[in-house]
């Protein structure tokens, strides 16, 4: 059967619902997102559609005006979603693929549902539910022999858009197929990382995540440890979100934590260790007391506005539930941390520190690990899964076991025995059996160590995925320096990829970009640019390494930024007009330089989060690296039909302000509709599928006979537009809306993209453009604002307006 998701209905608008038909709609799917009628509706309100549909609309209307935005391009996005309600349109679900139910977590209520589902939907439609805690054996034992066949669990994450995991839970008769078809589809179509889970309560995220949060305060209030000392250490120090323990609970809602968390405890009554799933009283008080996070505006932590309009940070005292002001914890600890350039070395230092706060983290991730192995084979069969989930639904750089691993396993072992605590049996088995770590490298594979078999199997990754960091292990890289390597990726393409801080652009960078230009020459067909930073989202590489030009500029060697620009542009153009295609792969931040090497390339394959913007205004300067040259070249030659000289204001306004206001795309959809990416380029929803489309991108170019483009001259306003902008900055300086040095520098924008001092119209070359960038890019750092711009930016990574 060639089966196709045309059509989904969501049923169910809340938070998880309305997020779950956003990301469908960002995909291009028809969407239905359906609710109950009201139950209070008044004698007048029975037979008005408006009032039937009140929740449907409120909740798609909560969807729409979330922050973070839930749609990945509003505008475009909502022409795919529809509404209606369980009363009057359940035959509109007689044409829907798939349906996923994301009501209340009530059994009765649920089994109804799918009583009334079943007698109208199509033979072959895939039915699922979001459920997290309701057993699915439960839910479908009242379904026909075809429904369960075609049934399964299929738990999102919150927020749905930025959440990488999707877990899947096959029913007791679910067909293969459709397992297989749902992964394929949740992993390249909706974007998601695919984790098999087991019919169990809470499935494996929130089972060891709420495991995880639940001890932390149970440890926290047997040790006296704050709020804020907890939130210091159980943040970037070990690999967690910036929003640590308290901070990311804020932001899920405490009535949702405490539901699950409840739910949790109710639901594993033979947990061996269930009692590290009990909440403690305080949260429930405060859940009592409509404390529950950010959507209150106050829950473990919240802000007040003193009378004097001064923002005050405060924390809630979990003994006395009064709210103190917030100070940043004093813990000799962090200061080491901060030195150690590893999260491993992180880990060690925080895991085997003798300190209190050591020995409260030594607690809490002895309990964490062990819980995540007493849990093999009850909720997953390996370790790979479990390590996913954190990974993808939690936003952990580590899962449990890799965490275990970067302590040292057999170390870490016996100092948690010494201390006290049970170490699983099949942990120890593994340590008496000579295997000291969780994971292995293996010629250029990576290797886990499978508990039933006693022995280390191959991580299965999909085949839509090429991971970098293999192929170095596997000795493919065929050229490197301190800042990033040239890899093989197979069949003549090569890639580029920047291992710096941030992935930001220094000079060894812009060197190797010509070397591998020349090397792909030789011995390949095209190129690649890739990076795989870790996080969420990442970074592609956040822009020019300023630190370096700072001190260049404070040596007074502007003759030496002058030619490494120029080299730049060199290395640039030889690319561009070089026989071979190449393709950036970005993702994530993508600023200021790294803006301008994507809009260099011939094509771009981008991730569906892509924060990409040329923001070089708010460090004092402007794009140099190409980037007004190449956005400008974008808006006119990538637009529909010819672009008549008349219609060039039309184009420059929007592409000035992209630079001259530093705007930054919300997402890959939001750069195409800024100008950034054009019809050519591309759109990918799964971040670990960007290397294997962009290698598929630069082969289908090379199959199709890629010649580079053409040279040409750039028609260009030249001073028609200049005297255009002048006046409108004028404008904005006089009402006091842009400092006199930002005039300047949108001035300098303008005079470049424009093409300086000539006519409207005028063609002039590339080479000569690129030129203006140079010059007024070196003209700019010579200035004290600029340079105070810069080193402020640098400092504090925030803009300085002068």
């Amino acid at each position: 059967m060639n089966r196709r998701i045309e059509k989904v209905a969501v049923i169910g608008s809340g938070i998880m619902g309305g997020g779950i038909a956003a990301l469908c709609a960002s995909a291009g799917i028809k969407t239905l997102l359906m609710d109950i009628v009201p139950f209070d509706l008044k004698d007048e309100e029975r037979n008005d559609p408006e009032a039937r549909n009140r929740i449907v609309k409120a909740g798609l209307e909560a969807t729409i005006n979330s922050k973070p935005s839930l749609f990945m391009d509003k505008k475009n996005d909502l022409q795919f979603i529809e509404t209606g309600n369980l009363e009057d349109d359940l035959d509109k679900l007689s044409d829907c693929d798939w349906i996923v139910e994301v009501i209340v977590e009530n059994l009765k209520i649920k089994q109804e549902l799918f009583s009334k589902i079943e007698k109208v939907i199509k033979p072959g439609t895939i039915i699922s539910t979001n459920t997290s805690g309701l057993p699915l054996n439960q839910i479908s034992e009242k379904f026909s022999k075809e429904m369960k066949e075609h049934f399964l669990g299929t738990h999102f994450f919150n927020p749905v858009r930025y959440m990488h995991l999707l877990e899947l839970i096959p029913g007791e008769n679910t067909n293969p197929d459709i397992l297989k078809f749902m992964a394929d589809f949740g992993e390249k179509v909706l974007g998601k990382g695919i984790v098999w889970a087991k019919d169990t309560p809470n499935f494996i995220g929130n089972r060891i995540g709420i495991q995880s949060m639940v001890y932390t305060m149970q440890v926290m209030m047997d040790m006296d440890i704050s709020i804020p000392e907890v939130d210091a250490v159980f943040g970037t120090p070990t690999g967690r979100p910036k929003t640590a323990a308290f901070k990311t609970a804020d932001l899920v809602g405490l009535d949702t934590f405490k539901h699950v968390a409840d739910n949790c405890y109710e639901l594993c009554p033979d947990d061996k260790m269930r009692d590290t799933l009990k909440l403690p009283d305080f949260v429930s008080k405060m859940v009592e007391n409509k404390w529950l996070g950010n959507k209150t505006k106050g829950g473990f932590y919240k802000k007040e506005i003193t009378p004097e309009w001064k923002t005050i940070r405060k924390v809630i005292n979990y003994k006395t539930l009064e709210y103190e002001e917030l100070k940043k914890p004093e813990l000799p600890l962090l200061g080491e941390v901060k030195k150690a350039k590893t999260l491993e070395e992180k880990l060690q230092l925080v895991f085997y520190g003798e300190e209190k706060i050591s020995q409260f983290a030594r607690k809490v991730l002895t309990g964490s690990l062990t819980y995540s192995a007493s849990l093999i084979p009850e909720i997953s069969d390996t370790i790979v899964e479990i390590d996913n989930a954190m990974k993808w639904g939690y936003n952990w750089q580590k899962g449990p076991f890799e965490s275990w691993d970067a302590i040292g396993v057999r170390k870490s072992v016996e100092r948690m025995e010494k201390e006290g605590a049970k170490v699983p049996d099949n942990i120890k088995k593994m340590l008496e059996s000579g295997n000291e770590s969780f994971y292995k490298k293996e010629n250029g594979k990576t290797l886990y160590f499978d508990f039933e078999s006693g022995t280390y199997k191959e991580v299965n990754f999909s085949p839509n995925i090429i991971i970098l960091e293999n192929l170095k292990d596997n000795n493919k890289t065929v050229k490197s320096n301190n800042s990033c390597s040239l890899i093989d990726l197979g069949h003549g393409v090569f890639n580029i990829e920047f291992h710096t801080k941030m992935n930001a652009l220094n000079k060894e960078i812009i060197e190797m970009m010509a070397e591998a230009n020349e090397y792909v020459l030789k011995n390949g067909i095209g190129l690649v640019i890739g990076n795989q930073a870790p996080g969420v989202p990442g970074a592609f590489s956040a822009g020019a390494d300023l630190s370096y030009l700072l001190e260049l500029v404070k040596a007074g060697k502007f003759s030496d930024i002058d030619k490494m620009i120029a080299e730049g542009h060199r290395n640039v153009l030889t690319a561009k007009y070089a026989p071979i295609p190449v393709v950036a792969a970005p993702y994530g931040m993508t600023l200021g330089g790294g803006c301008e090497i994507c809009l260099a390339a011939d094509r771009i394959v981008a991730h569906g989060e892509l924060y990409m913007g040329l923001v070089e205004i708010g460090a004092g300067v402007l794009p140099a690296g190409g980037g007004i040259t190449n956005l400008w070249r974008k808006f006119i030659e990538t637009r529909p039909g010819p672009v008549k000289i008349s219609d060039y204001a039309a184009y420059f306004i929007p592409a000035l302000m992209n630079i001259a206001q530093a705007k930054v795309s919300t997402s890959a959809a939001h750069a195409y509709a800024m100008g950034f990416l054009g019809a050519k380029d591309k759109i990918v929803f799964n971040k670990d599928h960007l290397i294997g489309e962009a290698k598929k991108e630069v082969l289908r170019m090379a199959e199709d006979g890629y010649r580079p483009p053409a040279k040409t001259k750039i028609p260009v306003m030249g001073r028609e537009a200049q005297g255009m902008i002048y006046a409108n900055m004028l404008n904005m300086r006089d009402g006091g809306y842009i400092t006199p040095h930002m005039e300047f520098i949108a001035l300098k924008i303008a005079y470049v993209m424009s093409g300086g001092d000539v006519l409207q119209g005028t063609l002039i070359d590339e080479e000569d453009m690129l030129k203006l960038e140079r010059e007024s890019f070196v003209e700019l750092l010579k200035t004290e604002n600029s340079q105070k711009m810069a080193e402020h930016i640098l400092k504090t990574g925030k803009p300085l307006f002068l």
